[in-house]
C-alpha cells in the first residue's frame, strides 16, 4: 500500500508541476488552483508512504520518477524536448532507482 501512495504522490506532482507552467506566474485561477490543490495532494500521499517506506528511498524514487514523467509531458504538452545528454542523465536516475529497489536492503 506504501508504494501505491508513492505512485499517487508522484502522479499529483507531475499534474501540479505540468500545471504550473500554465499558471503564468499564478496569474491564471483554473491552472493556479491545480497547482495548490495538486501538490497538497502530493504531499500528503508523500506523508503516508514515509509511515513505512524510508525518506532517503521514498525520496530518490519521487525524484526519479518526477523527472522522467514531467519531461515526457512537458514534451507532450509544452513541446519542450531534451537533448542526449539530458536523456543520458534521465537514464542514470532511472537507473539508480533501479539499484536501489533491486539491491538496497534499506527498502521495505
Amino acid at each position: 500500500m506504501q508504494y501505491l501512495y508513492l505512485g499517487l504522490a508522484i502522479i499529483c506532482e507531475v499534474i501540479a508541476t505540468t500545471a504550473l507552467k500554465s499558471a503564468d506566474g499564478f496569474t491564471r485561477l483554473q491552472p493556479s488552483l491545480v497547482v495548490a490543490v495538486g501538490y497538497f495532494a502530493a504531499f500528503y500521499m508523500l506523508s503516508l508512504a514515509l509511515r513505512s517506506i524510508p525518506i532517503g528511498i521514498a525520496y530518490a524514487i519521487w525524484s526519479g520518477a518526477g523527472i522522467v514523467l514531467i519531461s515526457i509531458v512537458a514534451l507532450l504538452v509544452h513541446g519542450q524536448k531534451l537533448d542526449v545528454p539530458a536523456l543520458i542523465g534521465m537514464g542514470l536516475i532511472v537507473a539508480g532507482v533501479g539499484v536501489i529497489q533491486l539491491f538496497s536492503r534499506a527498502t521495505v
